[in-house]
């Protein structure tokens, strides 16, 4: 599971965690409304920023289906093809969009829907894919993005394990390497009994590959969690303001809960450490004043043997352990030993 280098960041086994805020559709179609969330994601601490650059015909044809969710504290019902066709980006939308990410010192990519999408992400110079889970059975869009000789990450919300396995080697037998997957559940928000997180870990190990954690919950606490089972992404949705208009707003996090994100893990980075059991350097202070020593119990004259229930265990732990107590049993003293002494070694006769 070798690294991939994304922009300036390297990412894989000890490297941060890639976090992507996933803006989606939350820019509303809105050029404007899309510069400042990208700007607050990057003021939040996220790597990424990725969006959508998709044809709505590509995967909407009746214009009948409708999509139901809570928009503004009230349930709202339209056509899909409405609510995609609003949010479209054509490729001078992207170029202003990768700029701005530019700018702001943020990775640019989008998940695209056909190999056009594709085409002008690369025209763009986004220098990296990501596949939605709901396109992971469409097996010809994943070789185009194999293809691309771009690093890509592939979402695997709904799949079973067949379908995973087919979707990575379509796009490895393009020869592109640089593939990460995502664990994802596909359903928003979704209930804590259906994160899983334990199978971030178990993708990485059957697919021999980098993963992640593409995250619908609520709150920050399974992206925290899954950094700490070896994910190497997270993506999670971003909003500039909740309380917009739209199908994603209400589950996706603001700036201040995508801060406390990324704050915390950096901190859980830095509690995982290394493996390698010892003293910290903190611990120096408290192996010096709280380790026990042998000292002697009672007053002890010049030539006295030293008998186990001559020695008590006191702090600090600056003289000979308590394991080590043996080795002074059966030694003669050659001076006068006081009550309460760390016994030292210029104690002992030959």
């Amino acid at each position: 599971m070798q690294p991939i280098t994304i922009g300036n960041h390297t990412v894989g086994p000890g490297n941060p965690c890639f976090i992507v805020a996933e803006i989606g559709l939350n820019h509303n179609g809105d050029m404007d409304l899309a510069g400042q969330t990208i700007r607050a994601a990057a003021e939040s601490g996220a790597d990424a920023v990725k969006f959508q650059n998709y044809r709505t015909e590509d995967f909407i044809s009746n214009r009948s289906l409708t999509y139901e969710y809570i928009s503004e504290g009230k349930t709202v019902i339209e056509p899909q093809y409405d609510m995609f066709k609003r949010c479209e980006l054509s490729l001078k939308m992207l170029r202003e969009l990768k700029a701005c990410c530019d700018d702001c010192g943020i990775v640019f990519h989008s998940t695209p829907t056909g190999e056009d999408s594709i085409r002008d992400l690369v025209e763009v110079g986004a220098p990296m894919l990501k596949n939605g889970s709901d396109y992971l059975t469409n097996l010809s869009l994943i070789r185009a993005m194999g293809e691309s000789g771009l690093p890509t990450v592939l979402s695997t919300g709904m799949a079973n394990l067949a379908e995973v396995d087919e979707a990575v080697r379509a796009f490895r037998e393009t020869g592109n390497e640089e593939l990460i997957l995502l664990h994802c559940t596909s359903s928003y928000p979704t209930p804590s009994e259906d994160v899983n997180l334990r199978r971030i870990p178990v993708l990485g190990d059957a697919f021999e590959c980098l993963s992640g954690f593409s995250d619908h919950t609520a709150g920050v606490t399974a992206a925290i969690g899954s950094v700490v089972l070896g994910a190497c992404l997270i993506e999670k949705h971003f909003t500039f303001d909740k309380k917009q208009p739209g199908p994603d707003h209400r589950f996706s996090s603001d700036p201040a809960e995508l801060k406390e994100l990324v704050e915390a893990v950096r901190t859980i980075e830095e509690n995982l450490g290394n493996s390698r059991i010892g003293p910290t350097p903190s611990e120096a202070l408290g192996r010096r004043d709280f380790r026990l020593s042998c000292v002697t119990r009672r007053a002890l004259p010049a030539g006295h043997t030293i008998q186990n229930d001559d020695l008590a265990f006191r702090r600090p732990g600056t003289g000979i352990p308590p394991a080590h107590a043996y080795l002074l049993a059966g030694r003669k003293l050659k001076q006068d030993v006081p009550a309460g002494k760390i016994i030292e070694l210029e104690d002992l006769g030959d």
